[in-house]
Order: structure tokens, then sequence, then C-alpha cells
């Protein structure tokens, strides 16, 4: 027994590490040049590689890794490099993930670059190491090294790395000039929207409960408890351990969600179009089949085999029933657990483990709680049609929140096809009818015929229809803030400044748009800061994203305070910088992002850029108040759903403002 148990704490620990970016950098990096002629230099790099970690050849193919990369900075009309850097030898692998070929360092690396000089005033070189490092995850490096020609030294100058760690420096032009910027302290929404993923995750699994495929599991599966152990002490010891196989099962099932799709990855993928599209496809497939249309199984092998190793006994034998109950039940859980990992892979980082952490949680804690008191079982009730009006209820929650996704994605792409208004139609359609079934107006496949509702089922049809007629005011301009994060904003929509009122953007500064109906936002960081020295009003940045549910929340419930509205309108000059948007910078502003080793090709990817090296976070919303010479006057504050708190945050930036 503690042997297994301490076989799948290991497994548990192994998985759940995965996708953790290392502490320290994996590889560090020292160089020299020597002179090899009258106008030809010989730079030397040396690479210590951790264990089991990769560094990629420049000549690596495409579709696996990043290739490594040798930049100059001043090398125009000064020198230029004489062909590619010699490498020393490198590993080849096939990765089977990628279907391509792969070069590699694993334990020391050596880059040999020879320049000739073509200015003999000048005595600086400046060289750019971009790498990419993988072990089970990716990190990119960036070396920045200095050379002196007259005294033959070397300089390592600044480490890019992961843009998440710290902030980062401009990239320098001599040594002196570099002063990293400092970073802001940590987003104080962070830990609550983790644990918001944690309790929505919990009361999913109370819900998967009250399925067809799980409730009439529960005295199914005690029945074998109580019929297989001895002793009590036994079948408590077998009711704890089958709910912990449970959780180790599904949490398993998010750790290898995270692993592979990396910790950063997760979060940047919240804000790709296609992601989203997908998965308003996914949930709409979901929805329909909790609605009746068919049913989402797993072979029947699958569930043959495991039921086979069940029938082993022992601790074993309960990890597999636990697996068999997995299984069984998928055609009920899987759609919610989809839904679930969906939701929590755009929140990046661990949010899949920590929502099938709270899933299993609550999914297991009756299996448990029914096997170590049986005389419990007395008090369910019986299975019946109620539990199919369950899982269609889910089916409609399921169908509107997919349009969620559908709607993020046109936001992103700022194409317009499901503006606020379309958006509220279809909520009020979905719910309506959700309303309407649970009268008993609409009947579904698999719905058992009944001569009268429950009064619960009265009461919650009630609720949906109260909730349907909240709705409809927000087709005239109502700003809904119990849903806020869920539709478009208010400015994305056909009548962006209320039915009825008339256009009054025509009469805003150059580059200046509207926030809500009557906040001033420029989009064009330049602009609003040139617009801030004009009329002697601070600066508030505001690093935003179109598909940023938690930005929306705090436009929605946060600025719309009389008292914050009023700073912001009044008061601060405000500059809404949106990481994600898609329009594509002129070629020649395009570069390579120091941060992220990406091609920085769009404005969204050149605001990202600007937050990360400036302010040193990556998590939206991030607001910023400065002063004309672009000093923040206090420490940058993230998602901060305290009105009171962000009140006193915004005073205390105008404030130092004008004491200047």
């Amino acid at each position: 027994m503690r042997k297994l148990a301490f076989t799948l704490f290991l497994l548990f620990a192994f998985v759940t590490s995965w996708a953790q970016a290392p502490d320290k950098h994996p590889v560090k990096w020292t160089s020299k040049i020597e002179k090899k002629s009258d106008n030809e230099y010989i730079i030397t790099l040396d690479g210590t590689i951790e264990d089991k970690w990769h560094v990629y050849s420049q000549f690596t193919p495409d579709g696996g890794a990043l290739p490594l990369e040798i930049t100059f900075n001043n090398d125009k009309d000064n020198f230029q490099a004489v062909g590619k850097a010699e490498e020393s030898p490198y590993e080849k692998a096939f990765n089977k993930t990628f279907g391509v070929d792969e070069y590699f360092w694993s334990h020391n690396v050596q880059l040999k670059q020879v320049i000739r000089t073509t200015n003999p005033n000048n005595n600086l070189v400046q060289l750019d190491l971009f790498y990419q490092v993988c072990k089970e995850v990716c990190i990119q490096g960036n070396f920045f090294f200095e050379y002196d020609l007259k005294n033959l030294t070397a300089k390592e100058v600044k480490l890019f790395s992961d843009p998440t760690t710290a902030a980062k420096a401009e990239t320098p032009k001599k040594a002196e000039e570099v002063k990293p910027a400092s970073a802001p302290k940590k987003a104080k929404g962070d830990d609550k929207g983790i644990m918001t993923i944690f309790i929505v995750a919990f009361f999913s699994g109370f819900a998967a409960l009250l399925t067809p495929c799980v409730f009439p599991m529960i005295p199914m599966t005690v029945s074998v408890f109580t019929k297989a152990s001895k002793t009590r002490a036994q079948g408590i010891r077998n009711a704890i351990f089958f709910g912990l196989s449970i959780i180790i099962i599904y949490v398993l099932l998010g750790s290898i969600v995270t692993a592979l799709f990396g910790v950063d990855s997760l979060n940047r993928l919240s804000t790709n179009v296609w992601f989203n599209l997908i998965f308003f496809a996914l949930l709409v497939f979901f929805a329909i089949s909790f609605l009746g249309g068919f049913e989402i199984m797993l072979p029947n092998s699958w569930a043959n085999k495991v039921d086979r190793q069940a029938d082993r006994g022992g601790f074993v034998g309960i990890l597999f029933m636990a697996l068999a109950l997995a299984i069984v039940s998928f055609s009920c859980t899987g759609p919610i657990v989809g839904t679930l990992l969906v939701e929590a892979a755009s929140k990046g980082g661990l949010a899949p483990v920590i929502g099938m952490v709270g899933f299993s949680s609550a999914l297991a804690l009756p299996f448990m709680l029914f096997a170590m008191f049986p005389g419990w079982m007395n008090s369910l009730p019986k299975s019946g049609g109620w539990l199919n009006t369950v899982k269609v209820s889910l089916g409609f929650l399921e169908l509107a929140l997919a349009f969620k996704f559908l709607s993020k994605a046109d936001l992103v792409t700022q194409s317009h096809l499901l503006e606020r208004e379309i958006f509220l139609v279809i909520w009020i359609a979905v719910f309506g009818a959700w309303a309407l079934y649970l009268f008993g107006k609409l009947v579904l496949p698999h719905d058992t015929p009944v001569s009268y509702i429950s009064v619960g089922r009265l009461l919650t049809g009630l609720l949906i229809l109260s909730f349907t007629i909240y709705l409809i005011p927000g087709l005239w301009g109502a700003p809904l803030k119990l849903i806020s994060g869920f539709p478009p904003p208010l400015r994305y929509s056909e009548s962006p400044d209320g039915v009825g009122r008339s256009n009054i953007s025509g009469s805003l500064p150059e580059g200046a748009k509207l926030v809500g109906k009557d906040i001033m936002a420029f989009e064009d960081y330049d602009k609003g800061l040139a617009y801030a020295k004009e009329v002697g009003k601070p600066v508030m940045i505001d690093f935003t994203g179109y598909g940023c549910e938690n930005c929306r929340k705090m436009e929605d419930n946060v600025w719309s305070d009389d008292r914050i509205h009023s700073i912001l309108k009044d008061e601060v000059v405000l500059i809404s910088l949106y990481v994600d948007a898609t329009e594509e910078l002129p070629e020649a502003q395009q570069y390579r992002s120091e941060t992220t080793g990406r091609k920085v090709k769009t404005v969204g990817n050149k605001w990202f850029e600007f937050q990360v090296k400036k302010y040193g976070a990556a998590a939206q919303p991030l607001y910023v108040v400065i002063d004309h010479e672009e000093n923040h006057l206090n420490e940058p504050v993230g998602y901060t759903p305290d009105v009171e708190e962000y009140l006193q945050w915004l005073k205390d930036g105008v404030a130092k403002f004008n004491k200047e």
C-alpha cells in the first residue's frame, strides 16, 4: 500500500511540475574576442547547458524548436559578419511531435563568428545572441555582449529570458545607458482568478454528480465497498483511497493539458482567434450532446479492459474502479470537464490543474462520504427524469457559454459580426428557451413525460426567466453589470453612443475614442502622451485586450463608480493599449522581440512588447499612472475589483502629479 501510494504521489508531483519554468536560466555564456588580421576579428561564445536541456542550432530545420540566431546592433557602416557562425558538433534527433529532425547541443556549445571592420574609427561591437532552450518546456534566451576592439575585451550587458520573470531593459547602445525598468507589484486579481477557477470547478463537479451517468453510480459503488470490506475501518480506508484515486485521475488530465501547451502558451492562446473558434465549435458540440442530440461515448473496449483490472481487488483494483467510473460517466462529465479545461486554459499557468482539483474533489466527496457512512444513502433522492432535466439544463448553459468564445474571436479581429446587440439577442433566446423547457413547454429527447412540474423546477424556471428579462434592456444600452466580461463592451455595438443619442465621437481629438459612453481614450501612446502635455494632465496607461474579460469587468464594475468615472473623464488622459490588436505594422517597423523571441508584426505585439519591457508584466489589465517624462507616479496595478482600493490608487497617482 505504501509503495503504491508513494508511486502515485511521485507521478502526480512529476506531471504537475512538468510544465514549470526553471528558477534560473539553464544556460551560462562566456565570450571573448581575438584579432585574426588587421581588419578581422574572431568572436567566441561558450555556453554551458544544464543537464537534460537542449539548445538548438542555427541550422535546425523549420517546424521544430526556434533556431539560434546571432545579430549585430551597430554593424551598419562599422563592420560586417563574415558568413554564419561556426558551430561545435551538434546532435541530431527526430522529433515525433513536430515531425522534423532537430539539431541541438546537450551539455556544451561553442560558436565562433568572424567579423570584418569597415570603419577604422569604431572600437565597439554589439552582439545579440538569441536562442531557444528546451527540456519538457521551452524558454527563450537573449544575451547581449559588447566588445572593445581596441583592448580586445568582452562584456555581457544584459540577459533577457522569460518575459514574466522580471522587467526588461531597452536595447542598449552603450553599456552605461542600460537602465532596467522597475517591475510592478503582482496583479492583485491573480490569486482571486485561480480561486474563482477552483470554486467554479468545485460546483461544476457537484453539477456532474446530478447527471444520469453519475448519480446512479453512487449506490452501486458504495454497495461494492460495503460488501468487500471485512471491517468498518477497512471500508473507510477503501473509500478514502477511491476518492483520492478520482482526484488523481482528473488532476493528471489537467496536468497533461498544462504540460502539452506550456504554462505561458495557454495564456497567449486565450486571445488567439483560432483557439476561440475551435472551442466555440467544441462547446456547441457538447451542448447538443447534453440536449439529447447524441451521446459522447468512449470505446467500450476501454471500459471492459479497465473493469477487468478493477476485479483484481485491493488498492490497485480500487484505482481501476475510479478509472472505470471516469470512463463510464464520460458522456456526462466529458462536456463539463472539456468546458472547464477550455476556460482554465484561457487563464494560463496551472489553472487547468487547479480546475481539475476542484472538479474532482466535488465529484469524489459524495462517494467517499456515503461509503464511510452507508446509512446516509437513505436520504438520497431516487433516480428519475429529474436527472435528464439537470443534464439538459447544463446543455443550455454550455450553449450560452459557447458564444463567449465566438465573441472573443470577433473582438480580437474587430470584425463586428457579433456585436453586443446580436450577442444579447442570442443569450435572450437561449435562456428564454431554457425557461420554457423548465416550465414544461418544450420537450426534448430522453425526457420523461410528466403531468406536472415540481416546485424546485418551477422556481428555477422563474429564476432563469427573470435573468432573461434582465438582459432585454441591454439591447438599448443598459450596462448589465451582472454579466460584465461576457458580452462585448458597450462601445462594440450598433449604437455605441446609446439608442437615440447623436454621435459625439466626431468632437474628440485626433486618435481618441470613447470608452463606455463619455470617457475619452487614445489607442496610440505617442498621440496620447502629446495630448496630455498639451492639456497638462497625467497619463493613465491601460494595458488591455479586446478579448480580456477582467478588463471588461473593471470597465463595467469599477470605472463606472461615479468617483472613478469622474477622475478618468476629467483629471487624467487615458491611453488604452490593446495587446491583442491584429492590425499589421508597416514592414519597416517590424522587428524581433527581445522578450519572447517572436517577430513583432502587429500593433498588439508592439504594445505587449512595450508592456513587458517597460513594466515587467505580461498580464492584462495593467494600469500605470505616469507623468510627462514617462515616470510612473505610483506602483502599477493589475485587476483590482475592489472599488475603494482602486480609487485610492488612482487618487494617489493624480495627487503626486499635481505636486510636481
